[in-house]
C-alpha cells in the first residue's frame, strides 16, 4: 500500500512541479493527435463516398445482331453463375427504343419498326467487394468470351482513377501515422527525460536508499500513460464538441465507433508507457 502511495505521490509531485512541462506535453500531443482523427475521418468519409458512387458502377452485356432471341436465356443463366453478379436485367430491342426516347424526349426510330438497329443488351450489378479493376477485369473476361456477346462496356479507367485515389489516400495515411507516431514519442520522452533531470538528485538518494528501479521509474512510465490518453481523448473530444456544429449537404462525415476511439486511446496510453520508459530510462543506470 505504501509503494502505491508513493507512486501516487510521485505522480502529482511530478505534474505539480512541473505544470509547463506537462501542459506543453498535453498541448503537443493533443495537437498531434488531432490532426490523425481528422485524417482518419477524412479517410473513412472519402471511403464511404467511394463506395456509394462505386454501388452506383454497372457492366452492359452487348448481344450479338446476329444470335437469336431464343438463345437469349442460355446467355443470362451463364452470366448469372458468375459469382459477385447481383443483379441482371435484360434489355430488348423494344426496351432499349423507349429508353432512348425517355432520354432525349422523342421517338428517334420513328419509321424503323420493322428494323430496329438499337442492340440488345444486359445490365449487371455487382456485389461491393468485387467492384475493383481485378476482379471486374476477370468477370470482362469471362463474359466476353460467352457465345453471342459482342462487346462489354462499363466504365473501366473512372474505376481505375478511382481505387488509385484510394489507395493514396491509405498510404498518405499510413505515412502521417507513422510520423505521428514517431514525434509524439520523441515529443514526450523528452518531456519526461526534461523531468527525470530535474529530479535527478531525489531519484539518485532513492537508489541509495534501497529503492528498485521499477518503483522509482514507475511514478514516470503512469504519468506518460495517462499524458498519452488523456491527450488522445481531448483530441476526440474537440472533435465531437464541434460535430454537430459542422454539417455537409452533399455527403455525410462518417466518424470511427466508440470501440475504435477506445482502442485508439488505449493504444496512444501504450505510446506513452514506452515514452516515459525512455524518458527514464537513463536514469534507471545510475
Amino acid at each position: 500500500m505504501n509503494r502505491i502511495g508513493h507512486v501516487g505521490k510521485e505522480i502529482f509531485r511530478n505534474l505539480y512541479r512541473n505544470p509547463g512541462t506537462s501542459l506543453s506535453a498535453i498541448l503537443s500531443m493533443t495537437l498531434l493527435f488531432l490532426l490523425f482523427d481528422i485524417f482518419w475521418i477524412a479517410a473513412d468519409t472519402s471511403d464511404q463516398f467511394y463506395e456509394n458512387y462505386l454501388s452506383d458502377l454497372k457492366m452492359e452485356v452487348f448481344i450479338a445482331e446476329e444470335y437469336p432471341d431464343s438463345s437469349i436465356e442460355i446467355i443470362k443463366n451463364e452470366i448469372k453463375k458468375i459469382e459477385g453478379v447481383s443483379s441482371l436485367s435484360y434489355i430488348s430491342k423494344e426496351n432499349a427504343r423507349k429508353e432512348l426516347a425517355k432520354l432525349v424526349g422523342v421517338d428517334l426510330l420513328v419509321g424503323y419498326d420493322s428494323s430496329n438497329p438499337l442492340p440488345r443488351s444486359m445490365i449487371l450489378t455487382f456485389q461491393a467487394e468485387k467492384l475493383n479493376t481485378a476482379n471486374m477485369a476477370e468477370i470482362e473476361n469471362y463474359v466476353i468470351s460467352q457465345k453471342g456477346v459482342s462487346h462489354v462496356y462499363y466504365s473501366k479507367n473512372w474505376l481505375a482513377k478511382a481505387e488509385s485515389t484510394k489507395n493514396i489516400i491509405s498510404d498518405i495515411g499510413l505515412l502521417l501515422g507513422g510520423l505521428i507516431l514517431l514525434t509524439v514519442l520523441v515529443s514526450s520522452a523528452n518531456n519526461m527525460r526534461l523531468t527525470a533531470k530535474t529530479r535527478a538528485i531525489g531519484f539518485y538518494q532513492m537508489r541509495l536508499l534501497g529503492a528498485g528501479k521499477l518503483l522509482l521509474a514507475m511514478p514516470f512510465i503512469i504519468e506518460g500513460v495517462l499524458l498519452g490518453a488523456l491527450s488522445a481523448g481531448l483530441g476526440w473530444g474537440m472533435i465531437f464538441y464541434w460535430k454537430d456544429k459542422i454539417q455537409f449537404s452533399s455527403f455525410e462525415i462518417i466518424f470511427p465507433t466508440f470501440e475504435e476511439i477506445g482502442f485508439y486511446c488505449l493504444t496512444a496510453g501504450l505510446l506513452g508507457l514506452i515514452s516515459g520508459y525512455v524518458g527514464i530510462r537513463r536514469l534507471l543506470r545510475l
